[in-house]
């Protein structure tokens, strides 16, 4: 992701673009894209399935094992798929008990977020309750200036809105302003404001380049709110958690702590010494990473989804469909985002999902397209800089058999 020490961004972003996606990417070929996602046409036929290795308990362990690269206190991984299952920890759960890291225990997901939300928009695409190509401003009257008024919502799902960067927010640039700054509230209005704010234009034409910006999700929430009056939170309980048995997620709103058995998150400050930074107020993400769930509802929300369980073919074949060869990201790479969705291609196996991460926590969730293999990563690094690439790098050669 491309932020600034300033940006909203740098407090509720993720290992995205800028981190784990990228770094995942370097591993193969960038995947392969197909037409618009602007409506239902369906992708080219897909390539035959890349044979998948045997799973290698040994390498697995040893992939989440390495708590010095990056330094972390604690992992977890989740596979699943036809191809093969398995499930393991490595560190502790909370530093003051020792307890060990169990299933179930719940984490802070970040911009795994987006997928929840880009799925509920979605449905009210397939109930033709909105299109992809409305104009954010028609569903969110008063809140855009009317010179974004190009911005449609596929633009919003794909990171291809061109908004202005954000303004006015406060200054993280050290482990203590962070702290000092960790349970700020705030609206989604406010959240918006940031890039409303003065006269300036988009930054690009909307549609013709890529920019991962967590406002997009911000103003998706939004709108979902506006069409069905409930608290997006509730439309993704509604929609997806409760009909999907997910009871360990949940969009917390501005309640501070995580309840029931989790993962601590702790910062490294400037002295060296680690503090607990498991109580956030999340309002700061909220459409764009604020959830919290567990390594198994991640990976049973990603087959339901992957499978049609909440969105109808013509509009889960939008989910996979890259945007055309010409649209590139703000920094001349390939796009790397459909509508929802992040892919990468590790070791030639290509895979569909998201990225997530919180001051002390980092994930993702990702799967090939037909399920054959699902991996769904958590862990506790303690310092936020590219170094966090290593846990996500080793992973997925080790789900994909690389080196």
């Amino acid at each position: 992701m491309t932020t600034t020490p300033h940006s909203p961004a740098s407090r509720r972003a993720l290992l995205g673009a800028a981190a784990a996606g990228t770094a995942l990417a370097a591993v193969g070929l960038p995947a392969p894209r197909a037409a618009a996602a602007t409506g239902p046409t369906p992708a080219p036929a897909a390539p035959a399935p890349v044979p998948l290795p045997p799973l290698d308990p040994a390498a697995l362990h040893a992939a989440i094992g390495d708590l010095e690269h990056p330094p972390a206190t604690a992992a977890q991984l989740q596979v699943s798929g036809s191809a093969g299952r398995w499930y393991g920890t490595s560190g502790v759960a909370d530093l003051r008990s020792g307890r060990s890291v169990r299933a179930g225990d719940k984490v802070r997901i970040g911009s795994i977020t987006k997928m929840f939300v880009a799925t509920v928009a979605l449905q009210l695409v397939a109930e033709r309750r909105l299109c992809l190509d409305t104009p954010v401003r028609r569903c969110l009257p008063g809140l855009l200036p009317a010179r974004f008024g190009t911005v449609t919502l596929a633009h919003l799902l794909g990171h291809g809105s061109g908004l202005p960067d954000e303004q006015g927010v406060p200054h993280l640039s050290t482990p203590e302003k962070v702290f000092a700054h960790r349970f700020d509230p705030w609206t989604p209005e406010q959240i918006v404001a940031m890039v409303t704010v003065g006269d300036r234009e988009l930054k690009f034409a909307p549609g013709s380049k890529q920019e991962y910006r967590g406002i997009n999700y911000v103003l998706a929430a939004l709108v979902v709110e506006r069409l069905t009056g409930r608290p997006y939170g509730e439309e993704i309980a509604r929609r997806i958690l409760r009909p999907l048995g997910l009871r360990d997620t949940s969009v917390p709103g501005d309640e501070r702590r995580i309840h029931g058995p989790h993962v601590h998150g702790y910062l490294r400050m400037s002295d060296g010494g680690l503090r607990d930074i498991t109580e956030i107020n999340p309002s700061g993400s909220w459409g764009e990473g604020e959830m919290i769930s567990t390594t198994d509802d991640l990976t049973r929300f990603t087959h339901a989804l992957f499978s049609g369980a909440l969105l109808p073919p013509h509009v889960l074949r939008v989910m996979f469909t890259m945007p055309p060869d010409d649209v590139r990201m703000v920094d001349g790479g390939p796009a790397r985002f459909s509508t929802g969705l992040q892919t990468v291609t590790v070791n030639g196996v290509t895979f569909w999902g998201k990225t997530g991460e919180q001051y002390g926590y980092a994930s993702f969730a990702f799967a090939t397209r037909d399920q054959r293999r699902c991996m769904v990563l958590s862990f506790n690094p303690t310092q936020r800089d590219r170094s966090q690439e290593q846990m996500s790098l080793r992973v997925a050669n080790a789900v994909t058999g690389g080196a």
